[in-house]
């Protein structure tokens, strides 16, 4: 099969999500043996100091046997980042710009909080398989 033949059948069912500088891809594929799994893929833009730029491309593989259970913990994580924080987004801390509120500033637990807990956690990459 040539290469054009193999990507007519792997562009199965697509659609993009456009977020700032990221922007995720959403594609049904095909398995040899016919079947249909996700792909979801962040792509994420970076400017060099030169002016040029370049895209860092994460990509994780569903399949039907973890649609369920994948289903049912994005839908509780989800909710509880809406239930806890809201539908807001506090976009400043993301600007280069943005400054921390030093420690003789009044700032509540919860601001306070969420920073915390982003610490715990390590930056995952996922690779193709």
């Amino acid at each position: 099969m040539s290469d054009h033949g193999m990507m007519e059948k792997e562009e199965i069912f697509s659609k993009v999500l456009r977020a700032g500088r990221r922007t995720y891809f959403f594609d049904v594929r095909a398995t040899k043996a016919g079947d249909y799994y996700l792909t979801v893929t962040e792509s994420k833009k970076f400017t060099n100091d030169d002016g040029s730029f370049h895209y860092k491309k994460h990509k994780i593989y569903l399949y039907k046997e973890d649609f369920s259970e994948f289903n049912e913990i994005l839908r509780e994580m989800t909710d509880y980042i809406i239930d806890e924080k809201g539908n807001e987004v506090i976009s400043e801390r993301h600007q280069k710009d943005f400054k921390k509120e030093d420690s003789n500033s009044e700032v509540s637990s919860s601001d306070a909080e969420p920073i915390k807990s982003a610490e715990r956690f390590t930056d995952i990459k996922f690779e193709d398989i």
